[in-house]
């Protein structure tokens, strides 16, 4: 059995026409949700347009949620780096790695929202191709280089940090990957982690799993890198989880269709196919697809497997943490799954399971003998009491 870490995935995308100050402080209170379930890491979105994607700084959140966490890892997912200055970028994740004593992530892309691009002058085919240069500086930056460069818009001359990383010899980095190949492609030429944001997004980002790992693996031996570990690869899917299906497709009547709304209209998603009916009909739609789970912790056990199938393997499970539920019912979700749905692909559900079925064995087959005893025992005190009256004490 693959053994998984169970992380989340926060963008966030919050409702309209409600207090984005409620919301973000949710959002803290949610991350120490997470750490007290025993989550193992978060990872905090970077946007700046819709209005309902209401984190501009991944940085600032994790700094405010590492005071109230003791254990969860906390990522940027992702940190837009052909917006910033790479030496910025670098530098204010050394402070954060040492603010966290080591608990910080550097997820990048090259920024999701087409809405972010434009307000900055640059098209999503810009971003993309400066994803790569800026990774590199970064990457120099964080080895300790001293760097005179110029990468689209941004200069350095003679940058270094001032500060080294908290994390021997960096903390973590990752990339992001949806349907196409460049983020498989930097994972293994760089040597970074790989985060499928699109593994259950549409049937194409789903195929390309096993697709995407091959090209990792041959763009890290073609650079002279080790082949990368499965044990880095992080896989988004979306679930809901609740006792019954039932309740499950009554929590969802929230929020389903508006956050199906929103990623199409907004996200730089291929369009989905969307049912026009009824809140039923998009459940369906969302289980039938692949795109997620809602139901029992069966169904969402079963949506992890298929994608540690069709994958041939990877390290942690990221849920995206979305507003289909009200509050409550969202947080008893992830109640259930770190509860129900993670010890299944962690060992410790089978452990349990089966020291109950032991035990229950070593009741079945003594039973008898119990039985026997306990009669015997009955016998021979009623037999002392009968002899007591007799003798007349």
């Amino acid at each position: 059995m693959t053994t998984l870490r169970f992380g989340a995935f926060l963008p966030p995308i919050h409702p309209l026409g409600e207090s984005p100050t409620w919301w973000l402080r949710h959002d803290l209170d949610f991350m120490a949700h997470l750490d007290r379930l025993g989550f193992d890491e978060a990872w905090i979105g970077e946007h700046h347009s819709t209005g309902r994607d209401l984190i501009a700084s991944p940085e600032i959140f994790i700094a405010a949620a590492a005071e109230r966490t003791t254990r969860i890892r906390l990522g940027t997912g992702m940190t837009s780096i052909p917006y910033h200055h790479p030496l910025w970028v670098a530098d204010r994740m050394v402070m954060l790695d040492h603010l966290t004593q080591g608990r910080v992530m550097l997820g990048v892309g090259p920024g999701s929202l087409p809405s972010d691009v434009a307000m900055i002058g640059m098209t999503p085919t810009e971003s993309r191709e400066l994803l790569e240069s800026h990774l590199d500086v970064i990457q120099r930056l964080l080895a300790g280089e001293s760097v005179t460069t110029t990468v689209g818009t941004h200069t350095l001359v003679d940058a270094t940090l001032q500060l080294r990383p908290y994390t021997e010899p960096c903390f973590e980095i990752a990339v992001a990957a949806t349907a196409s190949p460049t983020g498989a492609r930097l994972a293994g030429s760089r040597g970074v982690s790989l985060i499928s944001l699109g593994a259950t997004m549409s049937q194409d980002g789903f195929d390309a799993l096993a697709y995407h790992w091959g090209i990792a693996t041959e763009r890290a031996a073609h650079a002279g890198r080790p082949a990368p570990d499965r044990r880095t690869w992080r896989l988004v899917t979306n679930v809901h989880v609740a006792e019954t299906r039932e309740q499950a497709y009554q929590d969802v009547e929230f929020g389903l269709r508006d956050w199906l709304r929103h990623l199409n209209d907004n996200a730089a998603t291929p369009g989905l196919a969307l049912p026009d009916g009824s809140t039923r009909e998009l459940i369906d739609f969302v289980n039938e697809s692949g795109l997620g789970a809602i139901g029992t912790a069966d169904d969402v056990r079963r949506q992890v497997q298929r994608m540690v199938d069709q994958s041939g393997g990877f390290g942690t499970v990221l849920l995206l943490a979305h507003d289909w539920a009200a509050p409550a019912a969202k947080w008893r979700s992830w109640e259930l799954v770190a509860r129900q749905v993670a010890p299944h692909f962690q060992g410790a559900g089978t452990t349990h399971a089966q020291a109950s079925h032991d035990a229950r064995a070593r009741i079945l087959a003594r039973r008898e003998e119990a039985t026997v005893a306990a009669g015997a025992a009955l016998e021979h005190m009623n037999r002392k009491y009968a002899e007591e009256v007799a003798g007349g004490s």
